[in-house]
C-alpha cells in the first residue's frame, strides 16, 4: 500500500489576477454548468455555431508609424505575410486634433503611429489597397468622425461606395476620460459625435462598426479581469442609452456595435473573462433593451495581447508570452486578434518583429488544433467556478454603476479611475516584494544583455509633414474650405446629423486640425476635475 504524500510546506497563497482563490483541485459540484450550444442565446460558448472550424479570426495587426507613405508600405508587407485586415494606429496630434506644424505638436509628428493630418494623407496611406475588399480597423477616438471622413472619401475616390466598405472605429471616449486620456471635448457633445457616427453608419455604412467599446486600455492601466468586463459593458450600456435617446431602435443599430479586449497571461481566467462577457451582454441586451435581433444579443470583439505584460529586458521572452495570450484569445473566441511584438517595450516593432508576431497567430491557426473543435475547454470544473465568481462580480459592479447614474456620472465622480489605481497598486506592489514573479525582471535576470535593434522614428518626418501641410493650404480650393468648415460650425449649434458636414469639410481638404478647432470653438475642451 503507497502512503499518500503529505508536504509540510506552510500552503502558498495562490490567487488568480483578480485575487480569486485557486483551489487544488477542482471537482464537480452543484453549480450548474454550460449546456447551450455555440452560436445561440446567451452565446457562452461563441456567437457561431462552427466558430473556427469554418473560419479563423481576422488576423489583423496594429500598424502604423512615421508618414503615410511607410505606413502604407508596412500595410502591404503584412498583407503579403498573410495578414487578413488592417488595423491603423496613429500619432498623438491626429489623435488629439491638432495639425503637425501646431505648437502642441511638437516633437510627437509620428512617433507613436501615423501622421494623418488630411485627407492626402489618407490617400497615400491606402494607396494600392483597395478599400472595398479589405477590412480595416482605426484604433481613434476624440477624432474619429474625421478620419472615417477621410476613409470614407478615399474609397469613393477608389471607386468604391460607403456601404461597400468594412471595418470598424474605435470612437470609445468614456474609456479616455477613464484610462487613456486623449480626449478633446466635454462628455456631452463627445457623445453626440459618437451618436451622430452611429446613427450615419446604420444608413449609410452598414457594413461599418461605428464604435468599439474598449476595455482594453482599463485593462492595461491595471484593473482586473473583472472589472475589464463590468467597467466595457457600463459603458455599452450607456452608448446604446444614448442612440435610444436619439430615436434609433435598438435593433438597427446594435448588430454593429463591436467591444475591444485585452488578453493577459493568467490563461484560464482571460478565457472564462470572455465566455463571461458574451454572456452577461447577451442578457442586458435582451431583458433591458429588449432587442429581437439576434446579431444584437452577440457580443462581437477584437482583441490584443498585452503592452502591459511585454517587458523590456529579454524582449525575447515576450514571444512566449504572446503566444499563451493568443491561445487564451483562441480559445476564448476571439473575432479579430492583433498580437503584440516582442520588442514594443523599448519601441515601435520592426518589420522582422511584426512578421514573428503575425506568425504566432498562423501557429496557433493551423498547427495548434485548438481550432478543431467549437469549445476546447467544455467540461473545465475549474474554468467553470471562475466563470461564476467573474460573472457574480461583473453584475455587482453593474448595480453599483446603475445607483451612481451611469458610466458618465461614475467617471466624473473617480469611481472607475479609483478602482484601476488600487488594483494596479497591488499589482505593482507584489510585482516589487517578488510575491508576482516576472521572468527577466524580478527573477532569471541577467547583468549583461545584448540590445536589440530597433525600429526609430526619424524626426525629419514632421519636417516633412510641415512642408505638405504648407503645400496643401496653397493649393486647395480654400474658398470651398470656409463654406464647408462654416456649414460644419453651424451644424454644431443645432441638432444636425454632423457626419455629413464632417465629409463635406473631409472633400475640401480640411485638416485634422481645423475640423477639431472648428468643434473646439462650439464645444469646448474638456478639463477633468481632480480625483483624489
Amino acid at each position: 500500500m503507497i502512503k499518500k504524500q503529505t508536504s509540510k510546506k506552510t500552503p502558498k497563497n495562490f490567487v488568480t489576477d483578480s485575487n480569486f482563490p485557486v483551489k487544488r483541485i477542482y471537482q464537480r459540484s452543484s453549480k450548474k454548468y454550460v449546456k447551450e450550444d455555440s452560436g445561440v442565446y446567451p452565446y457562452t460558448r461563441g456567437i457561431h455555431t462552427e466558430m473556427f472550424r469554418e473560419r479563423f479570426w481576422t488576423m489583423r495587426q496594429y500598424s502604423g508609424f512615421g508618414d503615410a507613405k511607410l505606413t502604407n508600405e508596412r500595410f502591404k508587407f503584412m498583407l503579403e505575410k498573410g495578414q487578413t485586415g488592417l488595423s491603423m494606429a496613429f500619432d498623438l496630434p491626429t489623435q488629439i486634433g491638432h495639425d503637425p506644424d501646431s505648437a502642441p505638436a511638437e516633437g510627437e509628428v509620428g512617433k507613436v503611429g501615423v501622421s494623418i493630418a488630411s485627407l492626402k494623407d489618407m490617400m497615400i496611406a491606402f494607396d494600392g489597397i483597395p478599400l472595398g475588399k479589405v477590412s480595416s480597423s482605426m484604433t481613434i477616438n476624440s477624432t474619429a468622425s474625421t478620419l472615417l471622413a477621410y476613409y470614407i472619401v478615399v474609397g469613393e475616390s477608389q471607386g468604391f461606395k460607403s456601404n461597400e466598405l468594412r471595418g470598424t472605429t474605435q470612437n470609445d471616449i468614456l474609456k479616455e476620460y477613464i484610462a487613456r486620456n486623449t480626449y478633446i471635448y466635454p462628455p456631452k457633445p463627445s457623445m453626440r459625435l459618437i451618436g451622430d457616427m452611429i446613427g450615419y453608419c446604420a444608413e449609410k455604412v452598414p457594413q461599418w462598426y461605428p464604435v468599439s467599446i474598449s476595455g482594453y486600455h482599463m485593462r492595461e492601466a491595471g484593473c482586473t479581469a473583472t472589472q475589464e468586463i463590468a467597467f466595457t459593458i457600463a459603458n455599452a450600456i450607456a452608448y446604446i442609452q444614448t442612440c435610444i435617446d436619439r430615436g434609433l431602435k435598438i435593433d438597427d443599430f446594435a448588430p454593429r456595435l463591436s467591444f475591444f479586449f485585452c488578453c493577459t497571461i493568467e490563461f484560464f481566467e482571460e478565457i472564462a473573462k470572455f465566455r463571461v462577457a458574451r454572456k452577461v451582454y447577451a442578457k442586458i441586451l435582451k431583458e433591458k433593451f429588449h432587442a429581437k435581433d439576434p446579431r444584437s444579443l452577440q457580443l462581437k470583439f477584437h482583441t490584443q495581447t498585452s503592452g502591459e505584460s511585454l517587458t523590456a529586458q529579454q524582449p525575447d521572452n515576450n514571444i512566449v508570452r504572446v503566444a499563451i495570450q493568443t491561445m487564451a484569445a483562441v480559445i476564448g473566441g476571439t473575432q479579430s486578434l492583433h498580437t503584440n511584438s516582442r520588442d514594443e517595450a523599448l519601441a515601435l516593432p520592426t518589420q522582422e518583429s511584426a512578421k514573428i508576431a503575425l506568425r504566432t497567430q498562423q501557429i496557433v491557426a493551423h498547427e495548434s488544433g485548438v481550432t478543431k473543435t467549437v469549445d476546447p475547454m467544455a467540461g473545465s470544473y475549474y474554468l467553470e467556478e471562475l466563470c461564476d465568481q467573474i460573472e457574480e462580480n461583473v453584475w455587482k459592479y453593474l448595480k453599483q454603476i446603475e445607483k451612481m447614474g451611469g458610466s458618465i456620472k461614475a467617471i466624473e465622480k473617480g469611481f472607475f479611475q479609483s478602482e484601476i489605481r488600487q488594483n494596479a497598486y497591488r499589482l505593482k506592489k507584489e510585482a516589487d516584494t517578488g510575491d508576482r514573479v516576472i521572468v527577466g525582471v524580478n527573477k532569471y535576470s541577467e547583468i549583461e544583455e545584448k540590445p536589440p535593434e530597433l525600429l526609430r522614428i526619424d524626426d525629419r518626418i514632421e519636417i516633412q509633414q510641415k512642408k505638405a501641410l504648407k503645400e496643401l493650404r496653397a493649393t486647395r480650393d480654400n474658398k470651398k474650405l470656409e463654406k464647408a468648415l462654416s456649414a460644419m460650425k453651424s451644424a454644431a449649434d443645432s441638432d444636425e446629423n454632423l457626419m455629413p458636414y464632417i465629409i463635406a469639410s473631409a472633400r475640401a481638404f480640411a485638416t485634422t486640425g481645423e475640423i477639431s478647432n472648428t468643434f473646439r470653438e462650439v464645444f469646448g475642451e474638456y478639463r477633468p476635475k481632480e480625483v483624489f
